[in-house]
């Protein structure tokens, strides 16, 4: 039977390019099995009363403890965001999801997990305003295997800690595992059959476990089926009360009809334990100014301002940046690009705040300005140049392919990567 990897995508630029441009950026990079279904799903019925989620859900919103996991945002200005997967809060700085859902940018890329009923089409538009929180390490299972999703899972440390909703309760060894013929309840912002009600509306719905093994079970509908966008979403189970995270959405059939499978949590307790139990990091040193980044060489993240990754690109020094922006510096406080003057950006340095959007400039524009007898250098290389040219629109790529084109130093959170 065909699977599906339940991984989602959208644009996160503000450049306006077609969706398809998008799209076909995040083909190039992501398996096959984790392209967005843009088409609704599932066998015809009537049009629905309420509004469905899942495929054949339901609106879920007091599950605050299912997070939406999308791409950092690095554009002010109501840029929508990159729903990558959904996620379960199993502490209030740890958030469990599926390790493919790491597949484009790997664990050293630039997260934020959102915390809301309603991501789409603007966070908060139908219902209680949410928020955003970054994250600061991405770990997958070792034993990961992506072309079996055996061993699904990933961790996510968060810079701020939830502490408005409760954590979802890990299994202990007093609760009945799942079994064959338990009910289970999906909880997830993904695709659901009704075209008219797209993905990143948090959304619930009831399975029927039809097979388990030691590391994973598998559902059938009973009505609802996970989909599209549901990846890393939690699996709930046990007596009414007394609810238990059982699995972790991985997988299913590509039409979202008869079949999900999951990762067992009670089986990924040698995983969750060590990362759950580390001490939290210690304060980091007296970063380097934003207003001096193109001036000063990085060492280690530590030495960048809170967000921004010490990274290299062939020999030239490390500089703090974003992953899909290139090195610069950043100035006033501004909320749109025209702020920032012709060669600037009004881009994302933090996820909220006063100070959290700032006026970027990028390096070359200070280092190597055309003299007074030259002409203007054509800006062929990424939306930090020019924020109305074409090139702008390449940030989407640039955040998928930056893994490829930088290395991270030594020291920082994560391995280099040079996949």
């Amino acid at each position: 039977m065909a699977k599906r990897s339940t991984a989602s995508g959208r644009d996160p630029t503000g450049c306006r390019p077609p969706r398809e441009v998008a799209l076909a950026a995040l083909a190039a990079l992501l398996p096959l099995g984790c392209l967005p279904a843009w088409e609704p799903l599932g066998p015809p019925e009537p049009a629905p009363t309420v509004a469905r989620g899942l495929v054949q859900g339901t609106d879920a919103p007091g599950e605050g403890a299912t997070v939406a996991l999308v791409a950092r945002r690095t554009r002010c200005g109501g840029e929508p965001p990159v729903l990558l997967c959904s996620g379960a809060l199993i502490a209030p700085d740890v958030v469990l999801t599926a390790a493919h859902c790491l597949a484009v940018f790997g664990e050293a890329g630039p997260y934020e997990v959102f915390v809301g009923p309603t991501l789409f089409p603007e966070p908060g538009a139908a219902g209680p305003e949410g928020r955003f929180v970054r994250v600061t390490r991405a770990m997958a299972h070792p034993s990961y295997v992506p072309a079996t999703h055996a061993w699904d899972a990933a961790l996510l440390r968060l810079a701020t800690p939830v502490t408005e909703v409760p954590p979802y309760r890990l299994p202990g060894s007093l609760d009945a595992p799942v079994s064959v013929g338990s009910l289970v309840r999906a909880v997830g912002y993904g695709d659901t059959k009704d075209a008219a009600r797209p993905s990143g509306r948090r959304r619930q719905g009831l399975l029927q476990v039809t097979g388990v093994q030691a590391a994973a079970f598998q559902a059938g509908p009973a009505p609802a089926m996970t989909c599209v966008g549901d990846s890393g979403g939690p699996v709930l189970g046990g007596p009414e009360g007394g609810e238990v995270l059982w699995g972790l959405t991985v997988s299913g059939d590509v039409a979202c009809r008869s079949e999900a499978v999951q990762v067992r949590v009670d089986a990924l307790a040698d995983f969750l334990q060590p990362f759950l139990g580390e001490a939290p990091p210690p304060p980091a040193s007296a970063p380097l100014p934003v207003e001096a980044l193109c001036r000063e060489s990085c060492a280690t993240d530590a030495q960048c301002p809170a967000g921004l990754l010490c990274v290299a690109a062939g020999d030239a020094p490390a500089r703090c940046l974003l992953p899909a922006l290139q090195a610069g510096t950043y100035g006033a406080s501004c909320s749109e690009d025209a702020a920032c003057g012709a060669q600037g950006v009004c881009a994302r340095l933090e996820v909220d705040g006063d100070d959290a959007c700032r006026c970027f400039t990028p390096c070359e524009a200070i280092t190597d300005p055309p003299g007074p007898d030259e002409e203007p250098r054509a800006e062929g290389g990424g939306c930090a140049a020019s924020p109305a040219s074409p090139g702008f629109t390449g940030a989407v790529l640039l955040g998928l392919l930056w893994r490829q084109s930088w290395r991270r130093i030594p020291g920082g959170r994560s391995r280099t990567d040079s996949a």
